[in-house]
């Protein structure tokens, strides 16, 4: 049996859940309508805003990383045995230039994966994407204050480096044999003459479209930042101009059509599993400021005070939680005025922005029940200990 294929005893214990569900829930009820209504708003409102300007322009970055990134590369600089300092600087500061959500990560996670980087790297460059935001990190400070707002950034820092670390560890054998497994990687033929640097700025010009196409308004909390927000649709546009000019001059069709091929792919694995997601999520816990199944009311009142209990929901809740890019501020103020302490405040911060329960579904199907539990977890446990840590000293 291939690892594509799945077992029928699992689908069948799947098909039973669902059945289940379907039979005892009382979809009559006024709060069970509500909560679905929630999660198609919640569902429209991510197609909206991210689905066009985030999540198609990440998966034809990863289509490209697929088809033209070079693998030996790749394994060279961010594979299981590279150098440590290496390996995790760049996935940790490539991730935080990006400053995209958990869902918009994922593609571009699997596209190196795939192209051979190491569990561990690929790992640290998940988490760091949406957790090193630098414009949430900015406004952590402005709205939080100093404390939680530097907290929350050496600890998505360190966490993105330690989680990765931990789970190369963990997995270490079965990585290296993953990456020197006969066939297992194959490298796309690149028979033309591109030369390294014009495949950069291919490549270059898609990741700077992303990013500035997505710049966020820091609220004045940076003038800097600001004045790149008024710039961003003619930055946005000139990056777009690049890419095109790349594609004209130096690429061939059938090039370009195995990278739309690669951008395909991607898509039919990540789309209907983010959808599925984030229906779910909004289904449980609702848009931010509307109630899902599961009061907020209910979850402020868990997370008040500094115990660990209490950070073990915070981290939990944010877990399961969608958050788009910088949402998790207004969320977090509503709350702290609820009466929820500042160490789940930071538990929340740290976990939730990283991991979302649509990104979940996504990252089990690319490395499997096992891994993800364990990344979960390690998110999740870290979270709540550096939460209970700082509330007990805060």
């Amino acid at each position: 049996m291939s690892k594509k294929e799945y077992n029928p005893n699992f689908i069948l214990f799947a098909l039973s859940i669902a059945f289940a569900a379907i039979y005892f829930i009382p979809w009559e009820t006024p709060l069970i309508g509500k909560a679905i209504l929630e999660g198609f708003m919640m569902l429209g409102d991510y197609a909206r805003e991210h689905v066009l300007l985030c999540l198609i322009p990440a998966l034809f970055i990863a289509g490209a990383m697929g088809v033209f990134l070079n693998q030996q590369s790749v394994i060279k600089y961010l594979g299981p045995k590279a150098p440590k300092l290496v390996a995790y600087g760049v996935a940790s500061v490539s991730g935080a230039i990006l400053a995209v959500c958990s869902c918009t990560v994922l593609p571009l996670f699997k596209g190196i994966y795939k192209k051979g980087a190491g569990l561990g790297p690929a790992i640290g460059f998940l988490y760091s994407g949406p957790a090193i935001n630098i414009i949430a990190i900015t406004l952590s400070f402005k709205v939080f204050g100093w404390e939680l707002g530097l907290a929350r950034t050496v600890g998505a820092i360190v966490f993105s480096v330690i989680i990765g670390l931990l789970m190369q560890l963990f997995f270490r054998k079965e990585d290296e044999a993953r990456i020197t497994d006969e066939g297992m990687f194959t490298a796309f033929p690149d028979n033309s003459e591109r030369t390294l640097w014009k495949t950069a700025i291919y490549i270059g010009s898609m990741i700077g479209f992303l990013i500035f196409i997505n710049w966020a308004n820091s609220g004045g909390s940076s003038t800097i930042w600001d004045v790149i927000y008024q710039a961003k649709y003619i930055l946005s546009g000139t990056f777009i101009f690049v890419l095109f000019v790349s594609i004209f001059l130096w690429f061939k069709k059938d090039e370009v059509f195995e990278w739309f091929i690669a951008t395909r792919t991607f898509a039919i694995q990540i789309i209907p599993l983010l959808f599925a997601g984030v229906l779910v999520s909004g289904f449980l816990l609702g848009r931010p400021g509307h109630e899902g199944i599961i009061p907020s009311r209910m979850i402020a009142n868990l997370v008040g005070g500094n115990s660990f209990f209490a950070n073990v929901i915070a981290s939990l809740s944010g877990a399961l939680m969608y958050f788009a890019t910088l949402t998790e501020i207004p969320i977090l103020q509503g709350l702290l005025g609820a009466g929820m302490g500042k160490g789940p405040a930071l538990a929340l911060l740290l976990a939730g922005p990283s991991l979302s329960l649509p990104s979940m579904l996504v990252i089990g199907s690319e490395i499997g029940p096992k891994k993800t539990l364990v990344y979960v977890s390690l998110v999740v446990v870290m979270s709540s200990i550096a939460g209970f840590i700082f509330g007990f000293f805060v």
